[in-house]
């Protein structure tokens, strides 16, 4: 049963949102601020209505405080009030609330606003599993040919900086991110000799290689829409040319998704920049050359020019999420 705090330093009111409440959810009570931001810590309620004019500390600094926890941050605030005036509302939300209710409240309205925001956060709860289970996924392959898995983590990163200067949408480039970890999937059907061999290999090894892209299509399934069909297109795609002399199936230009184009530029600049069985890691000067390079032929143009555009953004996530690397040129 999902948990919800109710603030209010009267206890007429307490006891109305007990009677329009109870039997739908667990319910905490608090009479002001403080003890809110209290309950909030100890109960780690799944949405707080909150009172504004109440002794002590009033609704407007708990919740700024409340916000400020990482922690408890994503608690869903709701403003229950008679402060009706433009100005009290927006500095209810400007302080982090999702919704603001008038007193004398009314029923049916706070169920439904109840429900509407607890809604939300069911599906922000799912959006977050749904991304950890494919970064999972997506770092499993990884862990074949890098222990550590953080490809996976810094690339999806660099994919979302590309596309922010790609006029996407943000949904899309938000689908991007979540998908990009799936990338290389396919490796999972790539024998481990293979992925860990400390040389070139030779022409067999290499045509099993050029299938993973398939593999990770398969794995993924065919889907119309949404973020499974993204993840498979780039995880067949990723390592088509601009040119047409990429592999699975020889695709060039537009022809090739956006998203798999996208990703191609950021999985090569990691590739580059990071140490493997086979090679050691390139400078940044060094590989941000190569793909200046290679832009026309192997890359997209239009999608290397919003990486170089957006360099500094990379190289932050480069720091937060690096590994051993070559020291630079």
């Amino acid at each position: 049963m999902q948990k919800i705090l109710v603030v209010d330093d009267v206890a007429e009111n307490l006891q109305l949102m007990r009677n329009i409440l109870a039997g739908d959810y667990k319910l905490v009570f608090a009479t002001d601020g403080e003890k809110a931001v209290a309950a909030a810590e100890k109960h780690r309620p799944d949405l707080i209505l909150m009172d504004v004019m109440m002794p002590n500390m009033d609704g407007y600094e708990a919740c700024r405080q409340i916000k400020t926890r990482p922690d408890l941050s994503g608690i869903p605030v709701i403003f229950v009030t008679a402060m009706g005036e433009l100005s009290d509302e927006m500095l209810g939300f400007d302080i982090g609330g999702v919704d603001y209710i008038m007193k004398p409240v009314k029923p049916p309205l706070v169920r439904r606003r109840v429900q509407t925001h607890l809604s939300l956060v069911r599906v922000e709860e799912l959006e977050k599993t749904r991304l950890q289970i494919i970064e999972r996924l997506g770092r499993a392959a990884e862990f074949k040919d890098n222990e550590t898995g953080l490809h996976v983590i810094r690339m999806s990163h660099y994919a979302r900086i590309i596309a922010e200067d790609c006029d996407v949408s943000p949904a899309w480039t938000r689908q991007l991110f979540m998908a990009a970890p799936m990338h290389d999937v396919g490796k999972i059907g790539i024998p481990d000799g293979i992925l860990t061999k400390p040389g070139p290999l030779d022409p067999e090894e290499w045509a099993l290689m050029r299938k993973h892209p398939e593999i990770g299509a398969e794995i993924i399934g065919k889907f119309d829409t949404g973020l499974l069909q993204m993840a498979g297109e780039i995880a067949l795609a990723h390592h088509e040319k601009w040119d047409g002399s990429g592999y699975p199936k020889g695709l060039a230009g537009e022809d090739i998704p956006l998203s798999a184009r996208i990703v191609a530029v950021a999985d090569v600049f990691d590739a580059l920049t990071t140490k493997r069985p086979y090679k050691e890691a390139w400078s940044v000067e060094a590989a941000i050359a190569h793909i200046r390079e290679v832009a026309g032929t192997h890359l997209d143009p239009r999608v290397v020019a919003a990486f170089l555009k957006r360099t500094d953004d990379v190289l932050t996530v480069m720091a937060t999420w690096g590994e051993d690397r070559a020291a630079p040129a």
